[in-house]
């Protein structure tokens, strides 16, 4: 009688419990989520020109495309040139620490970058940079 009632127990399904590994996943998935720098990301590729004096960063948390026919894309959106600053005001009120990097496509014009970075200065970010491809000087 015994070992019909061992052999029952020896029939059971024993596994491995996951509910502990599925929390440290969990905890590990909301640490990343929480600590990840979120990037506003212009949504736009343009080609962007040589410098020498390129160097690599990456800071920016605002992204500003400028395409060679003029458009210009924030947040995978075209804006008007009008709206830039408002959009930049807006961005800055919610974190003060940002700074802008501008994609200005080599085929665009100059004054149009001239513009959409007086835009964003005026709309309170004053760390702004023009993206660039570093070339083998």
């Amino acid at each position: 009688m015994k070992s019909k009632q061992f052999s029952e127990h020896s029939d059971e399904d024993h596994g491995i419990d996951l509910a502990p590994m599925l929390d440290f996943v969990l905890n590990l998935l909301i640490f990343f989520i929480i600590t990840t720098s979120f990037v506003k990301e212009a949504g736009m590729t343009v080609v962007k020109p040589n410098a020498t004096t390129a160097e690599h960063r990456d800071s920016g948390n605002i992204m500003i495309a400028i395409r060679e026919n003029g458009e210009i894309w924030m947040d995978r959106k075209q804006v008007d040139i009008r709206d830039v600053r408002t959009q930049i005001e807006k961005l800055h009120v919610e974190r003060p620490d940002d700074t802008a990097v501008i994609l200005a496509d080599q085929a665009s014009k100059a004054d149009i970058l001239a513009k959409v970075m007086d835009e964003v200065r005026a709309g309170g970010i004053t760390n702004v940079s023009i993206a660039a491809n570093p070339s083998g000087g």
